[in-house]
């Protein structure tokens, strides 16, 4: 079990406690790394946690490199890459990981997310992006009932269990025997879209990606980050979609498409740091409530 963490130490130590009081039959062990933090995080883990097997890096090396360190320090059959900002739920990781006992040609598996107010988190379970999807799912359309499917098709059902596109990198069971085969995380992205990267390698190379409704997970989203995304982190998300694309789609493209999706990339980038620059500043200021 790995958990890549950046000043989240109160997150943390809820997942912690929660892995603690809902052990899985299986023998566990859970590989915190930390991205220098900073906040008191190693000293809280090595004081409550004496268990858990704690890594301290000197920089912040973005969630795929750390998480990638923390499955070559292992050798089980299975690892679970979970963020600081969920919790364990009684019986969940028993019952994916017999969901993969049960289907060997499962590379990955995920659960039902879902956020502290009660309400279902749509990216658990998703339909690889297309430029379509994504504009009608940044612009909102996504959701709106009778939005033409080339719009909305980005998230997937959440109500059955079975082959998706993708899961969510928040709670990720990921099968040792297939990243050997399609490689570990991807470095390239520094944080976001290696979640999608993995499981879009993982489908190119014959493993299925499975969606568990059965099993559940809080999951708060954004609390590593907080409500507003600061610069660095909006050049994150913005760069790995673009990443994402060029890797992936761009080949099979015009170029006339492909510099439209870029262009859209960065406008949606500018836009999004605006707001976030704005958010942020009127969170100090008092204007707004986190």
């Amino acid at each position: 079990m790995v958990i890549t963490s950046y000043r989240a130490k109160e997150y943390l130590h809820r997942c912690l406690d929660s892995i603690r009081r809902n052990p899985p039959e299986v023998p566990v062990t859970v590989r915190v790394i930390d991205n220098a933090s900073g906040d008191g995080l190693a000293d809280m883990v090595t004081t409550d946690f004496s268990e858990v097997d704690f890594t301290a890096n000197h920089q912040n090396r973005g969630f795929a490199a750390a998480t990638n360190a923390g499955i070559q320090a292992g050798e089980t059959e299975f690892v679970l890459a979970l963020n600081p900002d969920t919790r364990l739920n009684p019986g969940a990781l028993d019952r994916l990981i017999k969901v993969m006992d049960e289907h060997p040609e499962v590379g990955i598996c995920g659960p039902v997310l879902i956020r502290p107010n009660g309400q279902l988190d749509h990216a658990a379970s998703r339909h690889f992006p297309t430029p379509l999807s994504s504009l009608g799912h940044f612009i909102n359309l996504s959701r709106i009932p009778g939005a033409p499917k080339a719009l909305s098709d980005y998230t997937a059902a959440t109500d059955h269990s079975g082959p998706v596109d993708a899961v969510n990198g928040a709670f990720m069971l990921i099968r040792r025997r297939a990243l050997e085969d399609v490689g570990l995380f991807d470095e390239g992205f520094w944080m976001y879209m290696e979640d999608l990267d993995l499981c879009y390698r993982m489908r190119q190379a014959g493993w299925l990606t499975w969606f568990e409704s059965s099993v559940s997970s809080e999951h708060v989203k954004g609390g590593s980050t907080g409500p507003y995304r600061s610069l660095r982190l909006n050049y994150a998300f913005h760069y790995g979609m673009y990443r994402f694309y060029r890797k992936h789609y761009a080949a099979e493209h015009s170029p006339f498409v492909n510099a439209a999706v870029y262009a859209g990339i960065t406008v949606k980038l500018t836009v999004s740091s605006i707001r976030s620059v704005a958010g942020r500043l009127a969170l100090r200021t008092g204007l707004k409530k986190p």
